[in-house]
């Protein structure tokens, strides 16, 4: 699709949500709306970065996530070669797969605007109790570490479904014995963590290892990736508010023999 068509396609999506908003203030609050012109210089901003940001995703992200993984299941880069012999690659052959998905997974996630302004808003918010570096950091490795796994998941051919309700089932473990302040925001760690950076280069990978994989579908191997980046930082989230509570218990315990002594 042209670059115009793009545009086009984007301000037909964005219309219908547009004319709802004004319909809605015009007929139901029934109040003049404040600063029109900017409202509507606001708008042609959203029309015109989302057609940029598909347009970058057409060109830019999506062929080199389909590279990165072509490269890196390149048999020159696989582990397990004897005597100059290619060996026949089990999922552990695929090593730097399983490296570039902890990078990519770590540094996106790092790099989410929402992620930080929902770190900001929850360090406001419990006074400081919540470090805003360390639950991105939190959040950060628990993408990493799902999307590693949903590599792994990929190269093994084993089915999503098994990885994602033992997956939700530790979540229901952790959530009876985790700070019950820490549970809504683990909850909504998983979606702020796939937003605008993380999603499309992440699918984008799931999608060109399944391509280059021999036997792997794209549809049903290369789609689930995400699942595995929201699941993962709720697990982490909330592993973070367990360790922070056990830490403070012990050192409570530790003034108290200090005092006592």
């Amino acid at each position: 699709m042209s670059a115009l068509g793009t545009l086009a396609a984007t301000t037909v999506d964005v219309l219908p949500v547009v004319l709802f908003i004004l319909g809605f203030h015009a007929f139901v609050i029934r109040k003049p709306l404040p600063r029109l012109r900017q409202l509507l210089i606001g708008i042609a901003f959203v029309i015109i970065g989302l057609g940029l940001f598909l347009i970058g995703l057409e060109q830019a992200l999506f062929p080199l996530g389909r590279m990165m993984a072509e490269q890196l299941t390149a048999p020159g880069n696989l582990i397990g070669v004897v005597d100059g012999a290619e060996v026949a690659p089990g999922w552990h052959a695929y090593l730097w797969v399983y490296v570039f998905a902890l990078l990519i997974g770590f540094s996106t996630t790092i790099a989410e605007p929402a992620l930080l302004a929902v770190a900001m808003k929850a360090h406001e918010v419990s006074g400081g109790a919540i470090g805003i570096l360390a639950l991105r950091i939190a959040v950060a490795l628990g993408v990493a570490i799902g999307v590693c796994l949903g590599c792994y998941r990929i190269v093994a051919g084993l089915p999503l479904h098994t990885f994602i309700m033992v997956g939700y089932l530790i979540v229901v473990v952790q959530t009876i014995w985790a700070p019950k302040l820490i549970v809504p925001l683990a909850y909504d760690s998983g979606g702020v963590a796939t937003s605008t950076v993380s999603v499309p280069l992440i699918t984008a990978l799931g999608l060109g290892l399944a391509e280059t994989l021999p036997g792997r579908s794209p549809l049903l191997d290369g789609f689930g990736l995400v699942a595995f980046a929201c699941l993962f930082p709720i697990i982490s989230v909330l592993l973070y508010a367990q360790l922070s509570r056990l830490r403070d218990r012990r050192d409570k315990r530790g003034e108290k023999r200090r005092s006592a002594v």
